[in-house]
């Protein structure tokens, strides 16, 4: 089938409409150049006018996006020359979804629980670090004095490379060959668990700890802006651990490694070198880090060689060991080839050296320790309960029947589909099971309704909705049905997991074409890929129209669709200032007056924040439309749209309220929140536009997608299909990619993701080979 424009009457007329005269301004009063907005983005990305560059972890200018990365504000670097390191809020919110938010419930006061949390892991990983430094003392020079597991990490690599070997003689042991699993295996006793700690306060850096940091900074020539920053990454004592090791600044978000040089230059004087072991672990960790930011859990080896070569590293196979050496870095194992590993030896009757030339290489990976415990902790949950799980009958639809039997299912199907478990979660609660479903946002929970009885993953983990947790510290459930299982990250799918007791169902249901999470992993598409379970494709249509165009759209194709209820229109424009003005237009004007749908009920999306049409300037042009102010608390003003970033990828859509000491008061779907007065900069944004990540999980009566002419490289077939698939009744499309729309939609898939949770889980459920 041809792919095509979708097109209809637009539901305005405007297209005869002049286009308009001088383009809108950016939020900042100057044209901003386009974010980096996304999966497959090949978008520039610059700081905004107020010098606020992307977090750590986002994709550099002109690099591509993850899927589903970087939309939520943060703090990023205000300094982007080779003087040193610079930081700073961005007062339009500015970042990437490595930015932290809070894990409670909206009306609470405090929105940095998960923030915290992340930023104690990182301190003891740092502790860790420096007590193995301390332990072994001396620098390591170019290789000679590695010993142990990092010496033998620079011998494989380079005997890999050479050809000498296939990689897996580097790991003690070959994966050993997976227990049969029983036919019915009757639940084993629940594991006693400790219950959850209370959420984090947030931590407060005395004023003599936080003076330290200004003068070190001030030695160093970094901004006096990077201090609160530092203190809260590294801690009480992040002036000592700073003049030890100046490097450790590329742990704080926004600090770029040219930065990171010159103040460490600054402080260490000509002693310093770009061969500095110190420098060596915190680049290895800092590539990680952005490879995370890109959804990998972990890299190839040589993948990380080639980034250290790039920053000017001379001997990168010794920095990467001396990263290992540190605890910088782990060495995992891929499981390429791992079968031919698993084999007996009398299959292969050749010479052992025959057989290790027939083997596949194994590559080395490499990977940050909280990743690699995260999806080990995943896999391991969810075997748990693949083997625990009940063996029961039940009448009833496919994925009825196919929960009755096992402890874990996964359930695909659109928008429609979400019934399904819906209705099967209602049909356990009738046979007397604790039976309840989550969702990735509040909007899911508005959609489901009262009677769906939803609250969301974060709700459900931080104890804020749900049953609560049983004796063990488990949650009291018998079945839990997730939807929009695809935004769900590694991290908090091991949690999630590990929180459920044994016996219990899991049912992962969702949409495998959109958007992945936004952070590390691809929990869904590598538990669809493993086989290791039932699955059960929904065979329910979305409806109308809009569930046409967007069916089409998951096969690759856009299709021309009659919408004779004017569900779809599309607006072509020539300039991105033309887009502006017909996105105000759409918004205030002809969807209310066509479609019948309020303008506080029609959500603008985009790909990226900056550019002269992203979502800066349209906000600009929208507030102005809807309600201008001086924006009087922190550039927001009451009455205006607001994105709140609970956590990377989580967004909610509120509206402002009013001001007090204590901070911005707002109203969302899930109630009423205070965001504190130092938090607004980092966790809120305007939200009449948003990114399509921004709106990830949640969907409103009439969307507007715009779509100005450079915007075409951050588009795909995923980003397409989410932004179509957010419309309930009504989509416009502000078209100005003219082909590359359905050139997006035919040929530019996902971004592959490298991660080992597939690997793991065949592992572990691999069925007994015949005999």
């Amino acid at each position: 089938m041809t792919a095509s424009t979708p097109h209809s009457a637009d539901a305005s007329g405007a297209d005869g409409d002049p286009p308009p005269g001088d383009p809108a301004p950016d939020a900042a009063g100057a044209v901003a150049e386009e974010d980096g907005g996304g999966p497959g983005s090949g978008g520039t990305a610059s700081a905004d006018a107020t010098g606020a560059a992307e977090a750590a972890g986002a994709p550099e200018a002109g690099a591509p996006g993850p899927d589903g990365a970087g939309d939520t504000p943060g703090s990023g670097a205000a300094g982007t020359g080779s003087e040193g390191p610079g930081a700073g809020p961005d007062p339009a919110g500015g970042g990437t979804e490595d930015t932290e938010g809070t894990e409670g419930t909206e009306g609470t006061e405090d929105t940095g629980s998960e923030a915290q949390a992340e930023l104690a892991a990182q301190r003891a990983l740092r502790e860790r670090i420096a007590r193995r430094k301390a332990e072994r003392g001396g620098p390591v020079e170019s290789g000679a004095k590695l010993s142990g597991q990092a010496a033998d990490l620079l011998a494989a690599v380079r005997a890999v490379e050479g050809g000498t070997s296939s990689g897996s003689d580097f790991f003690d042991d070959a994966p050993a060959a997976a227990a049969p699993r029983p036919a019915a295996e009757a639940p084993r006793p629940a594991v006693p668990r400790a219950a959850p700690a209370a959420p984090a306060a947030p931590r407060r850096t005395p004023p003599e700890a936080l003076e330290a940091v200004h003068a070190l900074l001030a030695r160093g020539g970094a901004p006096e802006s990077l201090a609160g920053p530092v203190a809260e990454t590294l801690g009480e004592g992040a002036a000592g651990l700073l003049a030890e090791d100046p490097w450790l600044v590329l742990s704080v978000p926004g600090v770029r490694p040219e930065q990171a040089d010159a103040f460490a230059r600054a402080l260490l004087g000509p002693g310093c070198g770009p061969e500095d072991e110190r420098r060596a672990a915190a680049l290895v960790a800092w590539l990680l880090e952005r490879a995370a930011a890109h959804g990998h859990t972990v890299q190839e080896v040589s993948a990380v060689r080639t980034g250290l070569a790039g920053l000017g590293v001379p001997d990168e196979d010794a920095a990467v060991a001396a990263a290992v050496e540190a605890g910088a870095a782990l060495v995992l194992q891929d499981g390429t080839g791992a079968d031919a590993a698993e084999e007996p030896e009398e299959a292969h009757p050749a010479a052992p050296e025959d057989r290790q030339e027939d083997r596949p290489p194994v590559p080395v990976l490499l990977g940050l320790d909280r990743y690699a415990m995260a999806e080990e902790s995943l896999a391991d949950g969810l075997a748990r309960l693949v083997r625990t799980g009940p063996r029961d009958t039940w009448e009833g639809p496919d994925l009825v029947r196919a929960a009755a039997g096992g402890g874990l299912v996964v359930h695909t199907g659109g928008e429609a589909a979400r019934a399904e478990p819906v209705s099967l979660v209602a049909g356990a609660r009738e046979r007397g099971l604790r039976a309840l479903v989550a969702v990735h946002s509040r909007s899911g929970c508005r959609r489901l309704g009262p009677q769906g009885g939803a609250v969301t993953v974060a709700d459900l983990l931080s104890g804020a909705a749900g049953p609560g947790r049983d004796e063990d510290g488990a949650l009291a459930l018998d079945l839990l049905a997730v939807l929009d299982a695809p935004l769900l990250d590694v991290e908090s799918a091991a949690a999630l997991v590990e929180a459920l007791p044994d016996g219990c169902r899991l049912v992962l249901s969702g949409d495998p074409h959109v958007l992945g999470a936004a952070g590390a992993g691809r929990v869904f598409a590598d538990l669809l890929a493993a086989g290791v379970c039932p699955r059960v494709d929904s065979r329910l249509p979305d409806p109308g129209p809009l569930g046409e165009l967007v069916s089409g759209i998951g096969i690759g194709e856009l299709n021309q669709v009659d919408a004779p209820g004017k569900e779809i229109a599309v607006v072509p424009v020539r300039e991105a200032a033309e887009a502006v003005h017909r996105t105000v237009q759409l918004v205030g004007d002809s969807v209310p007056r066509a479609i019948g749908v309020p303008a506080d009920r029609t959500q603008v999306l985009t790909v990226g924040h900056g550019g002269p049409a992203g979502t800066r300037a349209l906000n600009t042009a929208l507030k102005q439309h809807f309600n201008p102010g001086p924006g009087r608390f922190g550039g927001f003003d009451p009455g205006d749209r607001v994105a709140l970033a609970e956590a990377p990828g989580r967004t909610v859509a509120a509206t402002v309220v009013s001001a007090s000491p204590e901070g911005l008061r707002l109203d969302g779907e899930g109630g009423a929140v205070t965001v504190p007065r130092d938090r607004v900069a980092s966790v809120l944004r305007h939200g009449w536009a948003m990114t399509v990540h921004q709106a990830a999980g949640m969907r409103w009566p009439a969307v507007v997608v715009v779509l100005p002419g450079d915007a075409a490289a951050g588009l795909s077939r995923p980003w397409v299909y989410t932004a179509f698939g957010r419309a309930e009744r009504h989509l416009s499309v502000v078209q100005g990619v003219d082909r590359a729309l359905p050139g997006a939609v035919a040929e530019v898939a996902a971004e592959a993701r490298r991660t080992r949770l597939g690997v793991l889980l065949r592992g572990l459920l691999a069925e007994p080979s015949a005999s």
